[in-house]
């Protein structure tokens, strides 16, 4: 069997340091339950001795059970000059009663006599005595020594002592930290491989991105030794973040032989990084490796002729193996082939030159010269194909809309509100909303209608929204082109709609929207039974 890499998240604690990203206590408990779904070993959920909010989170987490990971709560050693048992941050940690204990402490010296001013001895007593109060307990302790490696350089033999003294203390692992995240691949490699000829117990690492190089660091200290590695699900975290472990598990797993997760729990790793992005308010670029939109996205004809032949001539995975999926994008320069796959998801006997192939390829090419641009929208033109083929049954019909813009003396900014009418099989509802200029009124107003048939719409949010003007030479009366990109925290897709009038050309990428998001539903439904 492949050697078992221990996987520690701290997305709840160095995660929610990131610019930008505030957790609820309901947003941790949800995070929570991913990672665990997903079987990550560690969960950090944060520092009871440092907010409410986190002790409120330990309160809530002890009536949930979890299937996989050990939950942890982060704090430091004993401050200088106390007795170990009268510390108030421990007595905090051992108030969550988590499995784990994840305790940090200085192992530079700059730190120890610059920082928290106390002498060199007084911080190994601390370090020791902390581990050993814990273990006492009968808890998980990870020991991180922060700073480490800029403590090493400066002096080594002194970052040494500090682990030796967790160690002695009875620390189950001792995790290497690069705090400011400093240090190059070939430091890490070289100073964990001595590290590791000096003590008995497992090793682990810590990285962060100042560098960019979160992601080789990490996995150069597992070349060399390391059997825990630290990390933030998506790299969110402080300055420039903190390891991406949706980035380090894969490249472990698939190409340096080691096991993180199980091959069924691997395959949930692209809906896991929607789910916790989605959570955290966050939206991905599509460009993030392995779980990212656009990881597996082919654009250029000869390339997307040879990745048909066979995908590993322009994959360095398989999309399948981490969740995500091949797609193959629409333009200018991705020829016949590109639409043909698509077509074949919806009637495999296709080919490039059956009518139906050829009537298709018409209709793109007419919206083409009507300024859409499929490149990125997918989605519509699957629509698209099932409409010509005539698969297509719509879940609505939309028979009329209506949309208010005004400005009052009572209201600073202005304010828009929708009425629409929708009719499902027969039956008409009628809903309104007020927005955030037209476009979002409509939105809510049409989803609320919706959700009285189709309750899961509830899940979809749009996650981007992009106007581009077509023919600028004909000023207000241009074209516009609209794309708009939804998630249901499990799927991103992208939907496009063009007119010379903004609202109809947002309405009509929002249908889409909608309409891809039941049909997937319904597909999903249907491979089920």
């Amino acid at each position: 069997m492949s050697e078992k890499i221990l996987v520690f998240d701290s997305t709840l604690r160095d995660g929610a340091q990131a610019e930008g990203i505030s957790f609820s206590v309901e947003d941790k408990i949800r995070v929570v339950e991913t990672l665990d779904k997903m079987g990550i070993d560690y969960i950090e959920a944060g520092n009871p001795g440092s907010n409410p909010k986190d002790i409120e989170f330990f309160n809530r987490i002890k009536g949930i059970r979890l299937n996989h990971a050990k939950l942890v709560a982060f704090g430091s050693t004993r401050r200088g000059g106390i007795a170990v048992e009268d510390d108030a941050n421990l007595k905090a940690i051992l108030e969550t009663e988590t499995p784990g204990v994840a305790i940090f402490g200085k192992s530079w010296t700059f730190h120890i006599t610059d920082i928290i001013k106390t002498t060199l001895a007084e911080n190994l007593k601390m370090i020791e005595e902390t581990m050993a109060y814990l273990k006492a307990q009968g808890k998980d302790v990870t020991f991180d020594a922060e700073h480490f490696f800029d403590g090493y350089k400066n002096d080594p033999a002194y970052a040494i002592e500090a682990l030796l003294a967790a160690q002695e203390g009875g620390a189950d692992c001792l995790a290497l930290c690069d705090t400011n995240g400093g240090t190059l691949p070939y430091e890490i490699q070289e100073i964990v491989t001595d590290v590791r000829q000096k003590l008995r117990i497992p090793l682990g690492i810590h990285c962060h991105n100042d560098s960019g190089l979160a992601v080789a660091n990490s996995l150069m200290a597992v070349h060399a030794g390391a059997r825990q590695v630290q990390g933030t699900f998506l790299g969110y975290g402080e300055r420039c973040g903190n390891a991406n472990l949706a980035t380090i598990i894969p490249n472990l797993q698939l190409k340096m032989g080691f096991h993180c997760l199980a091959d069924a729990e691997l395959q949930k790793l692209t809906s896991s990084a929607i789910r916790i992005a989605e959570i955290s308010n966050y939206a991905l670029t599509g460009r993030e490796p392995f779980v990212g939109k656009s990881a597996f996205a082919h654009k250029g004809g000869m390339h997307i002729d040879a990745v048909m032949k066979n995908p590993a001539s322009f994959e360095h995975v398989s999309p399948e193996a981490v969740g995500n999926e091949r797609r193959i994008l629409m333009s200018e320069v991705s020829g016949r082939s590109t639409i043909i796959q698509l077509i074949n998801e919806v009637d495999p006997s296709l080919t490039k030159k059956s009518d139906e192939t050829t009537r298709v390829m018409d209709r793109i090419k007419e919206l083409e010269y009507q300024g859409y641009q499929f490149e990125g929208a997918e989605s519509s033109v699957k629509l698209l194909i099932r409409k010509e083929l005539g698969m297509h049954k719509p879940f609505f019909t939309l028979e009329d809309f209506k949309t208010i813009g005004e400005q009052t003396h009572t209201k600073e900014a202005l304010s828009s509100s929708a009425v629409v009418k929708i009719n499902v099989d027969g039956q008409s509802e009628i809903n309104a909303a007020e927005g955030d200029g037209p476009v979002n009124a409509l939105d809510k107003a049409l989803r609320k209608a919706l959700e009285v048939f189709y309750p899961k719409i509830s899940e979809v949010r749009l996650t981007d929204f992009k106007v581009r003007v077509i023919d600028s030479k004909s000023a207000t009366a241009s074209k516009v082109r609209v794309l708009i990109e939804s998630s249901d925290g499990v799927d991103i897709w992208t939907n496009v709609g063009v007119s010379t009038d903004i609202i109809e050309a947002s309405l009509i990428a929002l249908i889409d929207s909608i309409e891809y998001k039941l049909l997937s539903d319904e597909e999903r439904e249907q491979q089920k039974h």
